[in-house]
This record gives structure tokens, sequence and C-alpha cells, in this order.
């Protein structure tokens, strides 16, 4: 879980979006709701940027250097493969400065 720490070094910004209501933005409200402040905490001056809007449907964005984003649909995802996303884009940040 070393890679919590890193948002901030491999990523310029993290997006969140998700539906308040809907059952299939279920997994990333929950998702937020435990991992949002440890996130932040490991990555204070990070932005994390958590987006609800009627009807839409969940999506996980990461911004890189040079304008550069990935964006991932959390549709059907449970939390730990959201985790596991979110991880995933870190990594690839890291692979893009190399």
């Amino acid at each position: 879980m070393a890679w919590r720490g890193q948002l901030s070094r491999n990523l310029k910004e993290l997006r969140i979006l998700f539906c308040q209501k809907s059952d299939s933005s279920a997994s990333a409200r929950s998702f937020v709701e435990k991992n949002y402040k440890d996130l932040k905490t490991l990555n204070p001056k990070f932005p994390i940027l958590v987006r609800e809007c009627s009807g839409i449907e969940p999506q996980m964005w990461a911004r890189y250097d040079m304008g550069v984003e990935r964006g991932i649909r959390l549709e059907g995802l449970t939390e730990p493969q959201i985790l596991k996303a979110l991880e995933d884009l870190v990594k690839a940040g890291a692979s893009l400065k190399a």
C-alpha cells in the first residue's frame, strides 16, 4: 500500500465522478467514504476532486504531466477492484515519467 503515498508524485489530479443515488455508483460512493481521508492524509496538497452528478456513470480520471489523462469506468466494480484500478493509474504515472 506504499503506492497510496505516491499519488502526488505520479499524478497531477484525481477525479472521481458518480451519481448520488444510483445502484451503479454504490461502490464508488463507498470507496470515497472509506478511502478519501486516508488518501488525503498521505497526500495533503494533492487535488482529489469528488464530483456528484445525477444519472452519471461512475468514473475515475487521472491527470498526468503534459495534460495526459486516463479514465476508468467504475460501473460493476467492487471496492477492492476500484482500489486496484487506482493503484494501476498511479503506477502508470510512474512509467510515464520514465
